[in-house]
């Protein structure tokens, strides 16, 4: 059973940091902070293992579970991960900071913050590079399935070490349509080099005028239209070198697994000075055909 996660302080115990997850790193972490606003504080299941093959046409609808592409088989369940961070609020830290003239609640307070940095990049980085795993022991761990596993079952391109083209990038798209792609929320994340080699491909080699501002060089690349859909253009640093990733966030989102009297993403005391942040999230990535990817190309 999935609903969406609306009301969570008012269905689980404070303190749930659910919401805190989403805007801990949104500069570091672009692709968990848009889903998770996108969706409301994302989706809830009650199993570890659930199904992944859900569009969302109509957000006042139910989720449809759509027929299975052949290209799709065996991902037709993801599963949730646990993630976790540790705050050690020591006595000597706790003492050092009266000095200074800080509280402990003000020391709490700031690990707290960066534990939920270190969890939304973690949770970023499984979102993109994670490949599935369904634990089958209890010396195995769940591991949830990541875009770009997903998408080389779907639309998929190896560039085989070539330079990023504007040939390669319109073929992507040209084979989205043709796999029925939605596109209704294309966002394409890159590494740092491509995104480089996009600013050159849209601003360079089509001879696009760049409006030169006062002190100010340089060409960013935020938007791109196509004959099919807009799209934006987002660096990510947990993006592999050598890829590109087409990401209809339309159609994907964050599924927790609650914790009884907890919630989502929730703190355990260990003792007066050990903290847990804990949670356990997948990916609700919908069928690879909305999605493509571009990967083994050349990095510079």
């Amino acid at each position: 059973m999935i609903n969406e996660i609306t009301r969570v302080r008012t269905e689980w115990a404070a303190p749930n940091y659910v919401g805190e997850l989403f805007a801990a790193d949104t500069s570091q972490a672009p692709l968990l902070s848009m889903i998770g606003g996108l969706t409301g504080f994302g989706r809830q299941t009650t199993s570890s293992e659930f199904p992944s093959l859900v569009i969302s046409d109509n957000p006042c609808e139910e989720d449809i579970i759509v027929a299975m592409p052949k290209s799709d088989e065996g991902q037709g369940t993801n599963v949730v991960q646990k993630f976790e961070e540790f705050v050690d609020l020591s006595y000597l830290r706790k003492s050092n900071n009266k000095d200074s003239g800080f509280s402990d609640e003000d020391e709490k307070a700031y690990q707290i913050r960066n534990a939920l940095v270190r969890m939304a990049r973690a949770v970023e980085h499984s979102f993109i590079n994670g490949v599935f795993n369904k634990a089958v022991s209890s010396d195995d761990a769940n591991k949830t399935r990541g875009l770009i596993e997903l998408t080389k079952s779907g639309t998929h391109f190896d560039a085989k070490e070539g330079l990023l083209s504007r040939r390669m990038l319109d073929a992507l798209y040209f084979q989205m349509r043709d796999a029925g792609a939605h596109f209704d929320n294309m966002v394409m994340f890159l590494p740092a080099f491509q995104k480089q080699m996009v600013a050159d491909i849209y601003a360079r080699e089509l001879n696009e005028p760049i409006i030169a501002r006062e002190n100010i060089g340089g060409v960013n690349v935020t938007q791109i239209e196509t004959g099919y859909f807009k799209m934006g253009v987002v660096w990510d640093r947990f993006m592999p070198r050598d890829s590109v990733l087409l990401v209809d966030v339309a159609h994907i989102a964050p599924m927790f697994m609650p914790v009884a009297d907890k919630g989502v993403v929730y703190e355990t005391v260990g003792d007066a000075d050990n903290i847990r942040i804990c949670s356990h999230i997948g990916l609700a990535h919908g069928p690879a055909f909305l999605h493509g990817a571009i990967t083994n190309l050349n990095i510079g």
